[in-house]
């Protein structure tokens, strides 16, 4: 069980590992700690009282403290990120105790272990503003949302920001291979369909190919044709702790899968070609879309149908239009050793990529 204090909430997060503070005397208490820290991948500092230097009481990025040790911490110097830590459920007092050390959580042993788990490792990992996540879908097949997908996550590394793309889409054939890549090591969909829980963004990043700047999560080419939702929001969840951006790749289908990518995604782009068909089809794609993603925004291609432009596409599919989408044939056909998307930096895609990466940074600064 875990719950809130109500006071100053806590400080913004630093973005800087360091060291969680335990302070008990219960030796029971004090394992079942370094167990948990041991499990996010911590090494604490461990006292039984108030640090003889004030130093690492008050610069400690978490402190742990045990209920037995509550009485000896009570004149400390107010800080926040302070847990209280016990395990008898039924004692009132715990609450008082909070109040006079001045924790912002209460928790309570063993249910509470998973929240802590994850509040230690974002300490180790060092948790700062998290990953501005853009998902890209096609209106309908052969859209062009792959490779919109794969000019703005080339883009966005070009222009100097931490970048990962991740293929939501088992049937696309791999945007490995859409960047020349299907044979650089690193791991692939299938390690990671059976992840729940919490995984270390670092961990991840660093198992993940690297190509054009950029690392890519990817499927290879066995028989692993779906995500499961607790692996993908696992995925999600530590790609997002590690900043940047992320780009994702979504299928045009709905599972549970895409519900958690979703979920995650801060901006949608819908890729539509201005013809009729096209547009039908998208406004069916868009209303289930909009069910799960807040954000949702067209991204027209031509050539256009007669008596279509990208505003009259925008406004039979009721979304803020983010542009027209340039076509470059050459790059709509299988890899055979050109660049890859975006890649070059020149041209009418890498130009609206760029443009669209300017907008929505200066959005995410300012909310």
């Amino acid at each position: 069980m875990t719950a809130a204090v109500t006071h100053d909430p806590p400080a913004p997060a630093s973005g800087r590992p360091g060291k969680p503070l335990i302070v008990t005397e219960d030796a029971d208490l004090l394992d079942d700690l370094l167990r948990l820290c041991a499990a996010a991948g911590a090494t604490p500092e461990v006292h039984h009282g108030v640090p003889a230097s004030r130093g690492s009481w008050e610069t400690a990025p978490l402190v742990l403290v045990g209920d037995d040790a509550a009485r000896r911490v009570r004149g400390a110097v107010r800080r926040r990120d302070v847990v209280l830590v016990g395990r008898d459920q039924d004692d009132s007092g715990v609450w008082r105790r909070a109040v006079e050390i001045g924790a912002d959580h209460v928790l309570m042993l063993p249910d509470g272990e998973q929240w802590l788990v994850d509040r230690i490792a974002d300490v180790a990992e060092g948790v700062g503003r998290p990953a501005l996540t853009v998902g890209v879908i096609g209106g309908r097949g052969g859209a062009g949302a792959s490779t919109l997908a794969c000019a703005l996550a080339v883009t966005a590394a070009r222009e100097g920001l931490r970048t990962l793309l991740v293929d939501a889409d088992p049937l696309g054939g791999g945007l490995d291979v859409a960047l020349g890549g299907e044979a650089v090591q690193g791991l692939r969909w299938p390690a990671f369909a059976g992840s729940r829980g919490r995984l270390g963004s670092g961990a991840l990043e660093e198992s993940l190919p690297r190509l054009h700047s950029l690392r890519v999560l990817s499927w290879d080419r066995g028989e692993c044709l779906a995500v499961p939702p607790q692996a993908m929001r696992a995925v999600l969840a530590a790609a997002r702790r590690r900043g940047g951006t992320v780009v994702v790749d979504l299928p045009r289908r709905l599972d549970d899968g895409v519900a958690e990518a979703l979920a995650q995604i801060d901006v949608g782009l819908l890729v539509v070609p201005a013809e009729l068909r096209a547009v039908a089809a998208a406004r069916q794609m868009a209303s289930a879309v909009r069910l799960l993603l807040r954000d949702l925004r067209l991204a027209v291609r031509g050539p256009y149908a007669p008596g279509l432009d990208d505003r009259e596409v925008a406004r039979l599919l009721d979304l803020p239009l983010v542009g027209e989408v340039p076509v470059e044939p050459g790059l709509l056909r299988p890899h055979d050793g050109r660049e890859p998307p975006g890649a070059a930096g020149r041209g009418p895609l890498a130009r609206f990529c760029r443009e669209f990466w300017e907008r929505a940074v200066l959005e995410a600064r300012a909310t």
